[in-house]
């Protein structure tokens, strides 16, 4: 299949990529390739192949205006961000669009009902939908609709002889008796350069067995663009233990990245029963799991290959070692810190001279335990949730509550009810078994309910039933809003149930209620016979539709939400002429109306 594509951008020239495929990005792999446009809007784009349009959409976010084009082979090649479609295809989605007055619109077409040519203009570049800046995004997917990498098909017009770079790699621990240097503790270690490859300047001492992450990037010649690539190998000497590569994505799994990086940073290269995406040989739960055994000095290597085959090597070497109680610890805290590492419990507590046996009740039972390890200042207890979770833990110097309420287990139905929350988990909502943690504020003014960390994550949306004690609350017009660490509020929506609001989402966070009594602002740019443009802002909820009619007929509007700029699109350029009025509401319902006239 290679060359059987022809580049949509400067076929025959030179083309700079500021994305490729299997970067990372939040959430999300990406699954194609960005070209560059220098910062400018209007670039020719030109269909990869003969074929016919398969799919076609305008819309504000996402892809923005995009093209899905089907080919003979089977092959569906996109093109989303565009500025504008070519003058056959802009006619024929504006038209559906005035026949059922809708601002946004996804078609579905037949074979051969729009047909085009390899090589023929279908689309200018832009900056449409949930774009940083004017560039095409390029996608080739297989016939099941999986994205592939385009770069295994050729496109001499991008060049990469750079090999990927290694940044940081990070050890963790992958059972309750794994140490690393010691400790049971994720560990980041800095790499240092080697003749052009890179390495861990000293020996790791480790216990059980490890995994290993890798925090890497590729560059192509002639951009700066730190991107993905697609290979990663660990070699124990002349062994291969693992090789992982990601060469097509699902978009059935897409969130699935979540579990396959950690915090969106990192590539975790060691097999994880839970994860949906099969990039992994040898197909083994213990695949990348590396255990060198007591005493034993092991060497190892990890390979990273872009898809053009340029190959960097990080070396480093593990000591085997025994277990140890006394382990050198930082200063420990003024009491428990209590931390939720997956499946594990761990608790870092001062030194008491009451004594250092803990006694964790789980239901009725009472499991003793001595410290993990410790040194002269701090003790460490850990604990293994599978197993129970305790209700209570006494560890001589106080008594530690844990927050986690129940383990919900990952593909299953579940439904989670205490008190004021209840909470109800699809058979997909889960990446991984959830130890779920709770906590509110039940202020008649500011409530807020916290479920887990905003650092965990859900594959799917679950549903939340939150009961709100007190207040005086216009339910019409409060919803939930996430809280990020910065503070600022996010819609989620909700609908209300007597004294209790019922919402679904798919991230773990702090929520609170929000009243919005405020309409959107609406500020006329140009009211003309050729287009009437206006900014439309929303400053809580943020903005849900927008109707405009002029003299008492529907007018399709567009809307840039990155300029919260809205502007009218005639058919065949007609003129525009008498009353004038835009209707624009937000998430809260909340109405707003601009009413002038066009003389």
């Amino acid at each position: 299949m290679r060359d059987y594509f022809r580049s949509p951008v400067k076929p025959g020239g030179r083309n700079y990529l500021s994305g490729n495929f299997a970067e990372l990005r939040p959430n999300h792999f990406h699954t194609g390739l960005d070209y560059k446009f220098g910062g400018v809007e209007g670039e020719p784009i030109y269909a990869a192949a003969d074929g016919w349009v398969h799919r076609i959409k305008i819309s504000t976010y996402g892809y923005g205006n995009v093209i899905y084009l089907k080919h003979p082979t089977g092959h569906i090649t996109l093109y989303g961000h565009l500025r504008n479609f070519n003058d056959k295809l802009h006619r024929f989605i504006i038209g559906k669009m005035y026949e059922q007055q809708v601002n946004e619109l996804e078609l579905y077409l037949e074979p051969g009902e729009l047909p085009v040519k390899k090589g023929e203009q279908i689309a200018n570049g832009g900056n449409t939908g949930s774009s940083g800046g004017p560039h095409l995004h390029f996608e080739i997917r297989d016939s099941l609709d999986r994205a592939m990498d385009p770069l295994l098909f050729g496109f001499p017009e991008i060049i990469d002889r750079i090999p990927p770079t290694a940044q940081t790699l990070a050890l963790v621990p992958l059972g309750i008796d794994s140490r690393i240097n010691g400790k049971y503790e994720r560990k980041e270690f800095p790499l240092v350069n080697r003749g052009g490859n890179f390495a861990i300047a000293e020996p790791i001492a480790v216990t059980g067995r490890i995994g290993v992450e890798i925090r890497s990037f590729d560059q192509l010649d002639g951009a700066s663009n730190r991107n993905g690539f697609p290979h990663f190998e660990i070699w124990k000497e002349d062994s291969l233990e693992l090789a992982l590569t990601v060469d097509k994505v699902d978009f059935n799994f897409t969130r699935q990245f979540l579990l396959h990086t950690h915090q969106n940073r990192f590539t975790k290269l060691y097999f994880q029963p839970d994860l949906k995406y099969d990039y992994i040989d040898p197909k083994l739960p213990t695949a990348g799991y590396l255990e060198p055994k007591i005493g034993e000095r092991a060497s190892y290597q990890i390979r990273l290959r872009d898809a053009l085959g340029n190959q960097r090597n990080i070396d480093f070497t593990l000591l085997g070692n025994d277990q140890e109680f006394i382990v050198d610890l930082p200063s420990p805290p003024s009491r428990a810190q209590v931390d939720y590492i997956g499946k594990m419990l761990k608790i870092t507590a001062p030194v008491s001279n009451l004594g250092g046996l803990a006694q964790f009740y789980v239901g009725n039972r009472i499991f003793e335990m001595l410290p993990a390890y410790q040194d002269e200042q701090t003790r460490v207890y850990l604990w293994d949730m599978r197993f129970g979770i305790p209700d209570e833990i006494d560890i001589c110097s106080e008594l530690i509550k844990p927050e986690v309420r129940a383990q919900i287990p990952v593909g299953e139905e579940k439904l989670f009810a205490e008190k004021s929350i209840q909470i109800a988990f699809d058979r997909n909502t889960l990446l991984e078994d959830l130890y779920l943690r709770i906590s509110q504020n039940a202020s008649s003014t500011n409530p807020q309910l916290q479920i887990n960390d905003g650092d965990e994550y859900l594959w799917n949306s679950m549903e939340v039933l939150w009961n709100i004690s007190g207040g005086n609350w216009d339910k019409k017009r409060t919803h939930v809003y996430q809280i990020s660490s910065s503070g600022r509020k996010s819609f989620v929506g909700g609908s209300w149930e007597d004294s209790s609001i019922r919402f679904r989402t798919r991230n773990f966070g702090t929520f609170t209620l929000a009243e919005d009594q405020t309409g959107p602002t609406i500020r006329p740019v140009r009211i003309s016979r050729d287009e009437i443009r206006f900014t439309i802002r929303d400053d809580l909820s943020g903005i849900a539709s927008f109707e405009a009619k002029v003299n008492g007929e529907w007018v399709l509007m567009r809307y840039e939400h990155k300029k919260s700029l809205i502007w009218s699109e005639t058919l065949d350029k007609q003129p525009l002429q008498g009353a004038v009025i835009l209707r624009v509401t937000d998430q809260a319902g909340n109405v707003s109306e601009w009413k002038g006239t066009i003389s």
